[in-house]
Formats: structure tokens, C-alpha cells, sequence
């Protein structure tokens, strides 16, 4: 097929631009993670991966590099401490459930919508992929009541948690956005983790202004964001039971050793962009 969106819906289709950025960076030599399932989604899905300003795709490309190694750390820094349960948000075309070395006895939940999940089967049964840890997978519509269906699923509300919400509250409203992380509380003992990127504020202003009827080109995915989190991430995790710690992606990509200036980070777009950590008290 010449188009991904026949098969996934236009949220879905982020992902896979998002699994294209995680294969590139996989091939670099100096890379910050290793992702050697990213490229087979971007294949399956039929999609060339050209669309889009070529500035603007080098700063994405950034910013998802840093962000997804990131949100590796948290995840496995959790586990290190005991954690044995992962729950990993509109997962998408994640592939941390089969690229992680997951400590044994580890339970990893994917939840995202209906088709994305369809979709991201065929290509896992057609690879013959085997995860290293428990996968799960829980078809829901985010924007809805979705916490019953993980418990159902086998969560244990019990033990402690690690949630990963990567590239997600953009495409959310603020009040769904705020009822996911209540819901992740809700089911979180103290001690649980939740892993998170807050969009950049000055990104979403500046499309707003420069696209004041709403229309957007091929391939503009800010075009589908609804918000992008708090201006202040650690008061409104605060208000919601969680201590956060929140990091600015220039300043995670050099403690990475990669050079901001080289990639990007260090201005623009994505300069406002967020990086959080928190822990249920």
C-alpha cells in the first residue's frame, strides 16, 4: 500500500513515523538505544517515511532519540528496584516489550486502540517475535474507562507499577490527559513509576498561529494535538498523588553524550519539550 493510514488511523500512523526515527537512530553508531523491530513496522505499514520539512524532521528526530532512551531508563531503573509490572500507554509500534532486557517474571500490558493493536499483531506473528518478558496486550480507546479493562487484564493493583505515556498527552485534551494520570494513581501503589514526555507549549502556539484555519500539509502530526500538558508538569503531577522530577531534553541529551548543537535540541521547537520521572507517594 502507498499510504500507512489504510490500515491505521491518523494518530497510529504517528507511530509510524515514530518506529522510522527509532530505526535510523538504531543504525548510528553512536546510538542511543538499539530498536531492531522499528524498521519492520515502517515496512509492513508500506510508508516511505519523506514527508515533512527537513529542519523540522531533524529536531523530531532528536527529540524522539533522547526521549525514547529516556523512558527506557525509567522503565528499567524501576525494575532494578523490584517492579515487576509495566503498563505502557497508547504503546503503538513499541517495541520494549521484545528489544528490553526485561528482568525475569516481568508482566508488560500494551494498551492502545483496537486497529493499532491489530495491525502491530500481524506483523509480531509474522516475524515470529517473542517478547522477553509477559506481554499483554488490552485494546482500549484511552480517551474512555480504561482502568477496569487492565485490572481485568491481570494487573495487580497491589504491587508496584511502571507507566510509560510516550508521545501521548498531545493528542489527548487536557481533561483526558488529567484522568489518565488520576487513573495510573488510582491503580498505583507508592512506590510505582510513570514515565512521561510533555509536547513543547511554543510548538503548539506557533502551528496555532501559523495555521489559524486549522488546515495542516501531508505529514503535519502537530496538526492532530489537542494540548500539550501543564506549563508546570511537577505541580500538576503533584496534585494528582505523584513526585516528579522534570528534565529539559538538552539537558538529558548531553548527559547522553550526544552533542545538542549537532542534533538540534538546544533551540527551536522542541526546546520546550519535557522529559518527567515521577514517583507515587
Amino acid at each position: 500500500m502507498d499510504e500507512p493510514g489504510g490500515r491505521l488511523p491518523a494518530v497510529g500512523v504517528t507511530g509510524v513515523g515514530v518506529a522510522a526515527i527509532r530505526a535510523a537512530e538504531s543504525s548510528r553508531p553512536d546510538r542511543l538505544f538499539d530498536d531492531p523491530f522499528a524498521a519492520r513496522f515502517v515496512s509492513a505499514a508500506g510508508w516511505n517515511g519523506t514527508r515533512g520539512d527537513p529542519s523540522r524532521r531533524r529536531h523530531l528526530s532528536a527529540w524522539i532519540a533522547v526521549r525514547t532512551r529516556f523512558l527506557d531508563d525509567v522503565v528499567l531503573d524501576a525494575c532494578a528496584g523490584g517492579c515487576r509490572q509495566v503498563v505502557i500507554l497508547g504503546a503503538g509500534l513499541d517495541a520494549r516489550s521484545f528489544r528490553l532486557r526485561w528482568p525475569l517474571g516481568t508482566n508488560v500490558w500494551e494498551l492502545d486502540l483496537p486497529s493499532v493493536l491489530e495491525f502491530k499483531e500481524r506483523v509480531v506473528r509474522s516475524e515470529g517475535w517473542q517478547p522477553s518478558c509477559r506481554r499483554r496486550t488490552v485494546a482500549v480507546d484511552l480517551s474512555g474507562a480504561w482502568g477496569q479493562a487492565l485490572v481485568d487484564g491481570g494487573l495487580d493493583t497491589e504491587a508496584p507499577v511502571a507507566w510509560l505515556a510516550e508521545g501521548l498527552l498531545a493528542y489527548l485534551t487536557e481533561e483526558i490527559g488529567d484522568r489518565i494520570v488520576s487513573v495510573a494513581a488510582e491503580l498505583s501503589v507508592p512506590g510505582s513509576r510513570l514515565g512521561l514526555t510533555v509536547a513543547s507549549p511554543e510548538r503548539l502556539r506557533a502551528w496555532r498561529g501559523a495555521h489559524p484555519d486549522g488546515r495542516a500539509g501531508p505529514g503535519d502530526y502537530v496538526a492532530l494535538w489537542r494540548s500539550t500538558g501543564p506549563e508546570d508538569p511537577a505541580s500538576w503531577l503533584a496534585s494528582h498523588g505523584w513526585e516528579a522530577a522534570v528534565y529539559a531534553t538538552a539537558e538529558r541529551s548531553m548527559a547522553y553524550g550526544r552533542s545538542v548543537d549537532e542534533d538540534g535540541v538546544s533551540g527551536g521547537e522542541w526546546s520546550g519539550a519535557g522529559l518527567v520521572d515521577a514517583t507515587r507517594r
